[in-house]
């Protein structure tokens, strides 16, 4: 796989001083203890299954666990860290920029910050942020600031704001109906059509979407038809994390715009050997090469254009 050169939409970033942080609070990720890592391990994981570049965000629970000052300054100091680390390896590595939603006043004007000053490829966004989901009208002038700039958006599942199952992680499932839940909610809400030039990935295939669209249409679009709410969910990116398997893939395939379909390995969270397994599930389902480089790399080069090849030559490890 050392020759895909995929891009990877779908790669999170660890920096210590922020899983020291996060250790001091007893805080998880999701059910999942907060994984070591390092800019060594993500280059090697990326050259074994064939990644030239990944766009690095932090995952749940982001800045949250902080109270505002706290948070937007975590969140600061994250993004120039990963700033430091794009500009050390600019062909491997770019960044969606943390934000501090609910703390809307920070995160538009950390949303500035980074995409203006520290040139970040796009933001990431929680599902919800402490109950309060994607689409929110609380959340609009965030919303106007990024369209604006016609920023790209990555969607990540945050804990849902209801009791776990005993026994089952919050990953596991609650994830998946935490992306489902954001997407419908934009979608309904109009957000879609007030943002035209925001870009929207939605992490893991979208969550339910794919398979669930036709249940969830009438819900997108309440004034409208069901052939109006798959128009709206079909104007979501949608990544591979954890979703290529020969179950998930027909129904993103046969759902999903072909050129809003992008690679995600899911790493250091989902870990070497699980990030392998995915990569080898796409590799061997069957596909046109046009398809699968749209897929690998094509849909994020239209995207994030400083990554495609003709502006970002393959560089060594630095």
């Amino acid at each position: 796989m050392t020759g895909t050169a995929r891009i990877d939409t779908h790669q999170h970033v660890v920096p210590p001083f922020y899983a020291d942080w996060l250790a001091a609070a007893g805080i998880v990720s999701g059910g999942l203890p907060i994984p070591r890592w390092d800019a060594e391990s993500a280059l090697a994981l990326m050259d074994d299954i064939g990644i030239e570049s990944a766009v690095l965000s932090v995952s749940t629970p982001g800045v949250e666990p902080g109270a505002q000052d706290e948070a937007r300054a975590m969140a600061r100091s994250l993004n120039e860290f990963c700033a430091r680390l794009r500009d050390r390896v600019p062909a491997r590595f770019g960044f969606f920029a943390t934000l501090t939603l609910p703390d809307v006043d920070g995160a538009v004007r950390e949303a500035g910050h980074a995409l203006d000053e520290l040139g970040a490829d796009g933001v990431i966004l929680l599902a919800n942020s402490r109950g309060v989901y994607l689409g929110d009208s609380a959340f609009d002038p965030l919303m106007e600031q990024l369209d604006r700039r016609s920023a790209v958006v990555f969607v990540h599942p945050s804990t849902l704001p209801a009791d776990p199952v005993p026994g089952l992680p919050p990953y596991a499932a609650d994830f998946l109906l935490d992306t489902t839940r954001a997407a419908v909610n934009l979608a309904r809400s109009g957000c879609l059509e007030r943002y035209p030039n925001v870009k929207i990935i939605l992490s893991h295939a979208g969550g339910f979407v794919p398979y669930a669209a036709e249940r969830l249409a009438q819900h997108c679009a309440p004034q409208g038809t069901i052939e109006d709410g798959l128009a709206r969910m079909r104007r979501f990116y949608y990544d591979t994390a954890l979703s290529s398997s020969p179950y998930a893939l027909p129904s993103l395939l046969a759902f999903a715009d072909p050129t809003h379909i992008t690679y995600g390995s899911d790493w250091p969270y989902a870990p070497s050997t699980k990030s392998a397994h995915f990569a080898r599930l796409l590799d061997e389902f069957s596909l046109p090469d046009i398809q699968r480089r749209a897929i690998d790399r094509g849909n994020a080069e239209a995207l994030f254009p400083r990554l495609a090849r003709s502006t970002a030559p393959g560089q060594a490890r630095g």
